[in-house]
This record gives C-alpha cells, structure tokens and sequence, in this order.
C-alpha cells in the first residue's frame, strides 16, 4: 500500500496528499465506490451538502471496516444555510445523513460575497466544533480578504481552504497566502476537466520520464506543491493509480514546468469567489 505524504496545518491537524472526491458518486455504486477507496487506502474523504450523496458516503466510510479514528470525512455547508439558525440546523443534518457521531472536517462551500452571511456561517462551525459536533473546521474557494475577516470577527483560523487548483489555473499566489497563515490548501478539481490538460506536451513528457500517466504526473505535481489533491475515482483501477502518485518525486524543474501551463482564464467555469453564489 503506498504512504501517503501529509500535509499539516497552524492548529497539527494534518491531512493525507491525496484524498477521494465523491461528486456524483451516489447511490449505492457510490457507496460501494467510497468503500472500495477506503480498502485500497484512502483516508480522506470528500462530500458536500449539495452534492446530495452525503448518506451513500456515510454508508461506504461504514461497510469499509476500518478503525474510523482513521478515517477523514468532509462535507460543506451550502450557501443557502448560512444564516445562524440554517447553519447550524445544516450541519447537524449533514452528521445525520453521513451516520457518523462526528464530522471531521466541515468546511463552508462558497462565501457568497452579495449575501454577506458567511461569518455567521463561520460562527456557526466554531460552535458546532466547540458542541463537539465537528472536529475541525475550514472553508472553501475564500479570498485572502475572507479569511482575514473571518478570523478577525471570530479569533478563529480555518485549518484548510479547498480551492479550484489545477496546472491552467495554478493559484501561486493564494497558495503563497496559505502557506504564511498555516492553511492547507486543497485543490477540488485537481486535474482540471478537460483532456486538453493531460494532452499537454509538458505533462505528457514528465508522465514518459517516470513512467506514470499524463493524470499521475498532475497528481505528483500537487504533492509536490503541498496541495492536498482530491481527484474523483469511481473504479478500483483508477482509485489505485491516483493514489500511486503520491509516491512519484517531481523535481524543481518539472513542477515549474507544469505551472508555466498557468493562463489568465484558467478557471474550469465562471466561479470567481468575489461574485460567485451558490444556492
């Protein structure tokens, strides 16, 4: 079984290099799926509210038989329950559908700037994780300037900010921020959606050189970067071979190869935190 590097937060919480995304993963093949990960080694899970598969995760993490001490379960709160009274209520019922005593990381998806509801939703983890309903607390696709405010109306730092990351949009610099404020960083949509990426020639040229896949060497290079990827992976197959890059060492000139393929327009769709709303 291959070790998985980790990644470490200001508070010690730490966090496996790769981790499973579950977008769309439901019903019981999602379950299955989930499971099958689990089995294979994957100690980091990834789940949202909106992703409506939350109680398909919880089954998985369940059937997979393993010491849930183990195991990491996110899941988002969404933005149409950022109000006090709605945030909490979401977040107990996201520990209801996943089955679990706890959940380990719960993040808020989206700041949703124009309703300027997302430090009462902050507020809210930070009781929900006093209450002891969930363990660590993060958010989602902030800005500096939402994490600054944050943490100066509540006194609390997010332990992981999950951001769109991917070599067509690299985030040197919120991932610079990051790192001086002891956040970790995830990257949803780790190796972006498009077979464009993995045809490009750079990556195709360091998958040759190590002798792994155009997908592998993107996975590596976010290791490599100290971001936490969270690739989605259905199969048995694909689930190993994600995990496997974690064990592949790119050096200096390969990751900034890779982060050359960075473009202006580089987002996967039009998602700017600053003015993005999520329902």
């Amino acid at each position: 079984m291959t070790t998985i590097p980790t990644v470490t937060a200001h508070n010690g919480f730490a966090l496996p290099a790769i981790g499973l995304g579950t977008y769309r993963l439901d019903g019981d093949a999602g379950a299955d799926a989930v499971s099958a990960a689990i089995g294979a080694g994957y100690r980091l899970v990834d789940t949202a509210f909106n992703y409506e598969n939350e109680g398909s995760v919880g089954r998985g993490v369940t059937a997979a038989g393993v010491d849930r001490a183990e195991i990491i379960v996110t899941t988002k709160l969404p933005g149409r329950h950022h109000a006090s009274v709605k945030a909490r209520s979401s977040i107990e019922e996201s520990r209801s559908r996943l089955g679990l005593d706890a959940t380990d990381l719960h993040l808020i998806h989206w700041p949703n700037p124009s309703q300027d509801e997302y430090v009462q939703a902050w507020a809210a983890l930070v009781d929900a994780q006093s209450r002891g309903v969930v363990r660590q607390i993060g958010v989602s696709n902030f800005l500096p300037a939402h994490l600054k405010r944050i943490e100066h109306e509540t006194g609390a730092r997010p332990v992981v900010n999950q951001i769109e990351v991917h070599p067509y949009f690299p985030q040197e610099e919120q991932l610079a921020y990051h790192r001086a404020q002891g956040i970790i960083t995830e990257a949803w949509s780790p190796i972006g959606r498009a077979q464009a990426v993995l045809d490009e020639p750079v990556i195709r040229d360091v998958a040759s050189a190590h002798g792994i896949t155009p997908a592998q060497a993107v996975l590596a290079w976010h290791v490599a970067r100290g971001t936490v990827a969270i690739p989605k992976a259905s199969t048995p197959e694909h689930q190993a071979a994600n995990l496997a890059a974690a064990a592949v060492t790119l050096d200096t000139a390969e990751v900034e190869a890779i982060t050359a393929l960075g473009r202006p327009d580089g987002r996967l769709f039009d998602a700017d935190p600053a003015t993005h709303e999520e329902s």
